[in-house]
């Protein structure tokens, strides 16, 4: 048990809670906005965490203490409604878990994080993953890993308003630091990769925030969804190479968002590949490659992430550099030559950028 939020949560409620649990923040390594178009993705954990210590209580009420906002809020359980705040995570848990029919005591809880809030390495789901499992230890719930994650993102689509895919979650609730987690996003299978032994991670904060529950994100997921309709598939992962040439059909933006889906599920499957040869090089070209699609077919980068790329790329020991995550702000991720992880992150920390770890590729 961690003595830190422990003791926390005995100042907050005056007790010791029943359980502790947390879950990592993730970076995305390839595939980026091809989870809601059913497509592949390649994440792993990152060390930092969001813990959460809860206590179980007698009346169907929830009581939570952000201790990173220094924010408290109640809510009565099945009475669960978007307040447009922190808690709509904790309410969209538990409303999630009741429509899989699966019950829950009123508890206390105690949130503590480590993972940049709006830097693209899924703060939210470490949140909802966190609390997921601490409620599943609490109440003693028959909860799959997969369904755990389907809970976690059902709550921040339905009661939180964002409208992401099934990455994060899975993410945060399966990847770990040494592996990169292969997953399909249509059929949820997933197998977990080696990272080149040649190679470090580096993930470094552009300082830009950004929000999926509000602004573009949800654009380019109606894009997305628009350009499938015009093609007339279940979702633009159903565009393969003998119908690429379909895309040139659709009118701007639409050609250029579909073309950034295909182009990125060919990425993730190269890699796929490329990480069974442990060639840290080719793999990062991938990055490079993925970056300039974001930034120029899907629209999702801006200055300040591009001239850190851009920095990045002018570092010979850096073999690939690309946006991570939903876009619009958030973070870099870079493979550089092993052991100049904090090297580079130093250097390319400035002007507002903030180096968050460089993960080693193998312990």
């Amino acid at each position: 048990m961690k003595p830190g939020i422990a003791q926390r949560f005995a100042d907050v409620f005056g007790r010791a809670p029943d359980v502790v649990a947390n879950a990592p923040g993730r970076v995305n390594l390839l595939g980026e906005h091809t989870d809601y178009n059913d497509g592949f993705v390649l994440p792993v954990a990152i060390p930092q965490r969001t813990t959460v210590a809860l206590g179980a209580r007698d009346e169907p009420r929830v009581t939570v203490f952000s201790e990173t906002l220094a924010a408290l809020a109640s809510f009565e359980l099945g009475a669960e409604r978007r307040t447009g705040s922190f808690v709509d995570y904790v309410q969209g848990v538990t409303a999630g878990l009741r429509q899989q029919g699966l019950s829950v005591r009123g508890f206390d809880a105690v949130i503590t994080s480590e993972v940049p809030v709006g830097s693209g390495l899924s703060s939210s789901a470490a949140l909802s993953v966190a609390l997921l499992r601490g409620l599943r230890d609490l109440n003693a719930l028959a909860l799959h890993d997969v369904t755990l994650a389907r809970v976690a993102q059902w709550g921040e689509n339905q009661v939180v308003g964002a409208p992401v895919g099934i990455l994060d979650p899975m993410a945060c609730h399966l990847a770990d630091e040494r592996h990169a987690l292969f997953l399909d996003t249509r059929s949820l299978a997933y197998e977990r990769l080696n990272l080149p032994a040649d190679s470090e991670l580096v993930v470094v904060d552009s300082g830009v925030r950004h929000d999926h529950a509000t602004g573009n994100y949800r654009t380019r997921r109606r894009e997305c969804e628009s350009a499938a309709a015009a093609l007339r598939v279940a979702s633009l992962r159903d565009v393969g190479t003998a119908e690429v040439h379909r895309l040139q059909q659709l009118p701007e933006p639409l050609r250029r968002r579909a073309r950034h889906v295909f182009t990125e599920n060919e990425r993730v499957l190269e890699a796929r590949r490329l990480l069974g040869t442990g060639d840290g090089r080719a793999i990062g070209a991938l990055f490079y490659a993925s970056h300039a699609s974001m930034r120029d077919d899907f629209e999702v980068s801006v200055p300040a992430v591009d001239r850190l790329v851009e920095r990045a790329a002018s570092d010979a020991r850096v073999f690939g550099a690309r946006l991570t995550g939903g876009g619009f702000g958030g973070s870099v991720v870079c493979l550089v030559e092993r052991g100049a992880g904090l090297e580079v992150g130093r250097a390319l920390a400035q002007d507002g950028a903030r180096l968050l770890v460089p993960l080693a590729a193998a312990k």
